[in-house]
């Protein structure tokens, strides 16, 4: 869990430790204010840090910022839900850790082992919306530039607001 917090706050997020009250839609995490806040006693899975980490690093600061609470089940929130996954999986490459952690057998409607197995294959989802944001390539725009595609990251957070207008 070190290694995890150390990383997102490496990438210019908060994080909070406090005690929530209300019941939220992962036990011992919520939103405020474009901040994960975290409940060490009531906090199931460790892994599950990284994926709302994701929510946050994949919207640009305008709309971090006004995260709190659960997310509102809308466009901009399901295709960021696909960008958090891709996200997350990145970033277990990234530092080392098992993906399975993240995508445990208790989370993503028991899909988590399907997830990572897909994922290891090559088989992604939520990258093209990586991609148009400025976060990663794709295996295409790689070969054209001579970079690394998707697991490697651009930038490990949106910056620039591409939902407007859209």
């Amino acid at each position: 869990m070190e290694q995890m917090l150390s990383f997102i706050k490496g990438i210019g997020l908060e994080y909070h430790f406090e005690t929530i009250e209300p019941k939220t839609f992962l036990p011992g995490l919520d939103f405020r204010k474009g901040a994960l806040i975290i409940d060490r006693d009531k906090l199931l899975y460790p892994g599950d840090i990284l994926h709302e980490a994701g929510h946050l690093a994949c919207m640009p600061p305008d709309v971090r910022k006004t995260m709190t609470g659960d997310l509102e089940n809308n466009n901009l929130n399901q295709g960021g839900e696909m960008m958090a996954i891709a996200w997350s999986y990145a970033v277990c490459l990234h530092l080392g850790i098992r993906p399975e952690v993240v995508f445990h057998e208790n989370g993503y409607k028991g899909s988590g082992g399907s997830i990572v197995d897909n994922f290891n294959e090559g088989n992604y989802f939520g990258v093209p919306l990586l991609e148009w944001c400025g976060m990663c390539y794709s295996p295409k725009a790689a070969k054209k530039l001579n970079a690394e595609p998707f697991p490697s990251m651009i930038s490990w957070t949106c910056e620039k607001n591409m939902y407007m207008n859209t």
